[in-house]
């Protein structure tokens, strides 16, 4: 029995294929704990939906904003992106279930024997472990709750940007959401810049990549995210793992086994 961390798939099945060849994946053995943006952009966001939910009962995942973006779609709360691809997604005769699949999934995902806690984007500096469980926890219910449509119709901004214990109702659960799924850069103090893409040298003054904040309460827990392609899967820091790699983008899709940090990895076409 093996443990396999991927990092952002957004649709691309043919890598994803090849990934789970190369690893010799056997769903009845092995798991496999995905980092969120699971769908869009790519061209077969259908398909791999399919798959991953054909495979559920061996998986751990986590949400990103592609899959938080394609639920709010469904729910018809937003308008689909210009690049945009889930149009198959969105008439598929089994579009329900796989909704319904997706809102079952964690936020922020801990496994206490492996010691690794997953998450698409990051964690605040601010936040213990306990911390980030109980906010993710917090959104996770309201997502699953027979009402998502008040963290979904509520999800998108940019502000708050800065954690305070006394948030309430959907600006609460916005920042929670932007912690988790959007966030790149941030001060020491946990405050977000969410305009800057780049690597992780392009802070903006008074920003740093989260994961290298010296302060930061999680230094000593070993984390697993995406999300963050032009990291290009590395983030040059002690227990931080970055699996986005960039396969929408014509990089490669790649995968951590957890019990012995070896890397695989396919090559991805643009």
């Amino acid at each position: 029995m093996a443990t396999y961390a991927i990092g952002d798939i957004q649709g691309c099945l043919e890598p994803l294929q090849c990934l789970l060849k190369k690893i010799e994946f056997n769903p009845a053995r092995d798991k496999l704990w995905i980092a969120g943006d699971v769908i869009n952009r790519g061209p077969d966001s259908l398909a791999t939906l399919r798959l991953l939910y054909k495979l559920r009962d061996a998986i751990t995942l986590v949400l990103g904003n592609h899959d938080l973006h394609f639920i709010a779609v469904y729910y018809g709360l937003r308008k689909p992106g210009k690049n945009d691809t889930l149009e198959q997604l969105l008439i598929a005769p089994d579009r329900a279930d796989l909704v319904y699949w997706l809102r079952q999934q964690k936020l922020v995902h801990h496994d206490a024997e492996l010691n690794f806690t997953m998450v698409h984007a990051g964690i605040p500096p601010q936040w213990t472990l306990a911390d980030a469980l109980a906010r993710s926890r917090e959104v996770e219910a309201v997502l699953q709750s027979e009402t998502p449509e008040l963290l979904l119709e509520n999800m998108y901004g940019n502000t708050p940007s800065r954690w305070k214990d006394s948030l309430e109702g959907a600006e609460r659960l916005r920042l929670i959401t932007n912690y988790f799924t959007r966030m790149r850069f941030c001060s020491a103090e946990g405050e977000l810049e969410l305009q800057t893409k780049e690597s992780a040298d392009a802070a903006p003054t008074g920003f740093a990549p989260w994961f290298s904040l010296a302060g930061r309460k999680m230094r000593n827990d070993k984390i697993i995210f995406g999300h963050w392609a032009a990291l290009e899967g590395k983030a040059n820091t002690k227990n931080i793992f970055a699996l986005d790699t960039g396969c929408v983008w014509g990089g490669e899709l790649t995968a951590l086994r957890l019990e012995d940090g070896v890397y695989f990895s396919c090559n991805c076409l643009a």
